[in-house]
């Protein structure tokens, strides 16, 4: 257990990964926290909606890939941007698997955690899983990505330049001169909170 992962977490971007039967999915998610040091617990906060939150109801366990500066956003395109249920996720990628039995993604990542979920908490449209770390080591000293880092440098300028709402973590665009409160991205699940005017 190498301990330094917990620095990478702080404001991160992170890929969390599950395994079931024969599939592995994932998603990119930034909500994972740590609760307590003795022993090592951390948080993570996913949409009901979304495939990998099954797959670590019904198996209990999952990984975390923190990832760094240099992670492509192909890489959040991939994970972030479409569903489990229509894609391979580990396509084209370079991953391990560990003894958990769940992939880990290779490139741009920095650190890497194997968790097994303790408790879960509904909170409506998603699920807190509070998980034991069992297994934490760096794969390199590059910096992760954070939210404003991946929006100056890894997001590439919007290319669309329709009337309307974009949303801000994976570019779908709104065609409609208000944005209805309670809407929801079609591609990336997040909220309207998450979208801005597009003019």
């Amino acid at each position: 257990m190498d301990n330094s992962v917990f620095y990478k977490l702080s404001y991160g971007l992170f890929v969390v990964t599950a395994h079931e039967g024969d599939r592995d999915n994932g998603c990119v998610t930034n909500t994972v926290v740590q609760q307590t040091t003795t022993p090592n617990r951390i948080s993570v906060t996913i949409n009901k909606n979304n495939y990998t939150h099954d797959m670590i109801l019904r198996t209990g366990v999952f990984n975390v890939s923190v990832l760094s500066e240099d992670a492509k956003f192909d890489t959040f395109k991939h994970w972030g941007f479409q569903s489990g249920k229509d894609v391979d996720k580990t396509k084209d990628f370079t991953f391990f698997r560990l003894e958990n039995g769940v992939i880990y993604i290779v490139d741009g990542v920095n650190a890497v955690m194997c968790a097994k979920v303790e408790q879960t908490v509904d909170l409506g449209t998603h699920t807190l899983f509070i998980a034991e770390v069992t297994d934490a080591f760096v794969t390199e000293d590059t910096p992760s990505a954070t939210y404003s880092y991946y929006h100056k440098n890894i997001k590439p300028a919007p290319q669309n330049r329709k009337k309307g709402w974009i949303c801000t973590v994976c570019g779908y665009i709104y065609e409609g001169e208000t944005l209805p409160d309670d809407f929801v991205c079609p591609t990336c699940k997040h909220p309207a909170s998450d979208f801005r005017k597009n003019s």
